[in-house]
């Protein structure tokens, strides 16, 4: 069976001497015969790691978005420019929203950039808004809204659909990336705004309760207090992955909490980090897309 390889193409800190940083999250996933960017980044440093690392951007079939905050979603014309394809875009209807982080009075946009929603009017883009599961290629399965509830993961913080930060952005759109191997399941995370525990318990609810292999990607864990810090490392070992890589919005007191946790366990991310995995059928019931 072939091997799928996840390359981290954009993150906050670099593993790779050729590579950039940037704030912002983009992945790169080969298989035998598909190409797969999980988000973009700010668009900043895909080119160039890209280049570096030898992902090729004009054979990339298909991008899914984990939500719709520009630091997933900046790199898209970056990417869609590179193609030399019709490229299916999967993303949950809400990633399309405004969206804003509101402090002391003052909004920030941290929406779509204007260029990206531009990038998706072109014609050589399928638009997938989908709000459930969804198979994106044989054995990758997005998980469309995450149920959440567990009051400790309830989404908190600054965000919100309007710059009057009247109307919170509870952030459904947040979503994952999974897949099964022989050793378990393997999770791949944008920013795990759902919460990181909500998605492992969902993607095993979606996968007949397959056991947790792997969880790689943002665990939004950057503002979290001592307790939060604590409820998610002990709920976490539930799971007991093998493999636990920590990346973008986990923040140092986050990584510093896991790797307590996890010392054997947990690995770094950064830009030109790579991780091959031998993919193995799965099937599960997904919904059908929203039109």
């Amino acid at each position: 069976m072939s091997t799928l390889q996840i390359t981290i193409l954009a993150d906050n800190h670099v593993a790779h001497r050729q590579t950039l940083a940037e704030h912002g999250l983009a992945c790169f996933i080969t298989t035998g015969k598909h190409r797969i960017l999980f988000d973009t980044g700010q668009g900043q440093v895909l080119a160039h790691n890209a280049q570096a690392l030898n992902c090729d951007l004009s054979q990339v079939d298909a991008i899914v978005l984990s939500h719709g905050h520009y630091d997933h979603t900046g790199g898209l014309p970056v990417a869609l420019a590179a193609a030399s394809k019709t490229i299916d875009v999967y993303l949950h209807p809400a990633a399309l929203e405004s969206k804003y982080s509101v402090t002391a009075g003052q909004a920030r946009d941290i929406g779509l950039p204007p260029a990206a929603r531009a990038a998706l009017q072109q014609p050589n883009i399928r638009l997938h808004p989908t709000s459930g599961p969804l198979e994106i290629i044989p054995g990758l399965f997005q998980t469309g809204e995450i149920p959440r509830p567990h009051p400790e993961e309830t989404a908190t913080g600054t965000f919100y659909l309007d710059a009057n930060g009247k109307t919170p952005d509870p952030l459904w759109d947040d979503q994952a990336l999974f897949f099964d191997t022989p050793a378990g399941l393997v999770v791949l995370l944008g920013c795990a705004h759902a919460g990181v525990i909500h998605t492992l318990e969902y993607v095993r609810q979606l996968a007949d309760q397959r056991p947790i292999h792997a969880v790689i990607g943002g665990m939004h864990l950057s503002r979290a207090n001592t307790a939060k810090l604590a409820w998610v490392a002990e709920q976490l070992q539930r799971f007991r992955p093998q493999l636990l890589v920590p990346a973008h919005c986990t923040g140092a007191r986050g990584i510093a909490a896991l790797w307590n946790a996890f010392p054997d366990t947990l690995r770094p991310a950064g830009t030109g980090a790579t991780f091959p995995f031998t993919p193995q059928p799965l099937s599960l019931t997904t919904e059908k897309e929203t039109p």
